[in-house]
């Protein structure tokens, strides 16, 4: 029963930080699905990645709020809806509500299938950029866990060197702790340039950081 106590202690706080949590009141003000948005949004600012006529390809996409960033990004005026310059493509295993102009394909993308239709979705061109919120549920165990982020920053990057222009970028989350120096070292045999950063709409008490790499070395 202590244990019970307890986790209903722990999931009252966190929901008690949730609701109070100011990028949260600001996603639900501007209709964004999550407050992750706001994650993109200070990457981007900082490094001006997303330019409206670009290529974009977000991995892990659901719930969408990513993709709801890049949509305004690459719309006039940062609309949701109507013009959109450029090409949005997210992928998921999991389910996302549609995005006006955004292509969502559900599956695995090592998969030759969801493949074909990422490249008919861009009209077979490289990508400008690709964009990575994927996370494994977590198990709590930090070996284990490690070694499961470790996996889905080598795809992304693995994909990327596949599909990116050479002057492409790529964003992905990860964590600090076991493993994060070999991660870095893998991007800095990757890319020209590596920036990590710990955006302010990442929760200060999260071991949550996110690389970008800029530029495919040749």
């Amino acid at each position: 029963m202590k244990v019970k106590t307890k986790s209903r202690k722990v999931n009252k706080a966190w929901l008690s930080d949730h609701l109070n949590d100011p990028y949260v009141k600001l996603a639900q003000k501007e209709g964004y699905r999550a407050r992750a948005a706001y994650k993109l949004k200070e990457i981007d600012e900082a490094l001006g990645l997303i330019k409206p006529g670009m290529r974009v390809v977000d991995l892990g996409s659901a719930p969408g709020a990513w993709s709801q960033y890049l949509r305004g990004r690459l719309s006039p005026g940062g609309a949701a809806v109507g013009e959109l310059h450029g090409a949005i493509v997210a992928l998921d295993i999991l389910p996302m509500e549609p995005i006006e102009g955004v292509l969502f394909l559900q599956g695995d993308f090592r998969e030759d299938a969801v493949l074909a239709q990422l490249h008919e979705a861009v009209g077979g061109q490289p990508l400008d950029v690709v964009v990575s919120d994927m996370a494994p549920n977590l198990s709590g165990v930090e070996s284990s866990d490690a070694v499961r982020i470790a996996h889905l920053v080598e795809l992304a990057v693995d994909f990327s060197v596949q599909h990116l222009k050479p002057d492409g970028a790529l964003v992905v989350k990860l964590f600090h702790g076991s493993g994060y120096s070999q991660l870095v070292k893998l991007f800095k045999e990757r890319f020209r340039v590596v920036k990590p950063i710990k955006p302010k709409a990442s929760r200060p008490k999260s071991a949550e950081t996110f690389l970008v790499g800029i530029g495919l070395k040749p």
